[in-house]
């Protein structure tokens, strides 16, 4: 995936051009359709209007819809479907499509009203009422927002599998047994994402999707080091990393939480000293400055 800026340590946001791209690219053939259908139905109902109107009115909505698609990135970002929280970051997402509906009427209208003074023709957006007309816009944007999350989402979860990284053909296909009620998954290392402590259960993440395990996090942290100690030291494991720096492939960021490093995109400190991670998934956690030195 093409990523063009990066957002920095303000935390303003991210522009990623691989979803942008793809949304700007299909609503082309979008616009196209709906002008063409409003000019027939309209005609057909015998009402008048002029040829360029429905390209204005289609064009307009379009442009600045896609103008904020990576505000709706960002959001996704910052409040992942993929993360461990679904139902909240559901919730909040339908209730960003509310602003998110107002800003594009608001940045809209004025585009409308411009091209309608060209043309030397008046325009009236709002003559069927007020909050009418903005209930009826919300509910179309409340689609598209809704549109927009999904591509954003499917671009994460692709870059999630694209960053996972290969295992060392030399040592042969190194799995983690993991049981998830009556199933036994068979996982590469790379495949784990992060753990998060749930009692005394742990989720585990991947990018297909999360798994309730009946252990501990201490006990899963106790199983990784092991396994690292086992892959970089020779007298245990018969072989010796490639990289004498070599770096365990999992760590604590915070007393509930276990991230695999290999899929950690961003890092940044917070005012209150604790930092923020964001993994290839676009998923955020927090860590505490307790275990930032495992970072390094």
């Amino acid at each position: 995936m093409t990523t063009g800026r990066q957002s920095g340590a303000s935390g303003r946001p991210r522009f990623r051009l691989g979803p942008w791209a793809s949304i700007a690219l299909v609503t082309i053939p979008v616009v196209l359709v709906n002008a063409t259908s409003d000019l027939i139905e309209m005609q057909r109902s015998g009402l008048t209007v002029h040829t360029v109107e429905p390209f204005i009115w289609e064009i307009t909505s379009a442009a600045v819809l896609v103008l904020m698609a990576p505000l709706v990135g960002w959001a996704v970002k910052r409040w992942p479907l993929l993360g461990p929280r679904l139902p909240l970051a559901l919730l909040i997402h339908a209730g960003l499509s509310v602003p998110f509906s107002l800003a594009h009427v608001g940045a809209m209208v004025p585009a409308r009203e411009a091209a309608y003074a060209v043309r030397g023709w008046p325009y009236d957006f709002f003559s069927g009422g007020l909050w009418v007309t903005l209930l009826y816009e919300w509910r179309k944007d409340l689609i598209t927002y809704g549109i927009f999350v999904g591509v954003y989402t499917a671009y994460a979860w692709w870059a999630a599998r694209e960053a996972a990284p290969a295992p060392d053909a030399s040592r042969g296909p190194e799995r983690i047994e993991v049981k998830a009620g009556g199933r036994t998954l068979f996982l590469l290392p790379g495949e784990i994402l992060w753990l998060e402590a749930a009692g005394n259960y742990v989720t585990l993440h991947t990018a297909g999707g999360s798994h309730l395990l009946r252990a501990t996090l201490a006990d899963w942290g106790k199983r990784l080091s092991a396994r690292d100690s086992a892959r970089t030291n020779p007298d245990i494991s018969g072989q010796i990393e490639t990289s004498p720096d070599a770096k365990p492939d999992f760590v604590r960021i915070h007393r509930s939480r276990i991230v695999n490093r290999h899929h950690i995109r961003e890092t940044r400190t917070t005012s209150s000293g604790d930092f923020e991670l964001t993994l290839s998934n676009g998923a955020m956690l927090t860590g505490s400055r307790r275990f930032r030195s495992g970072l390094g």
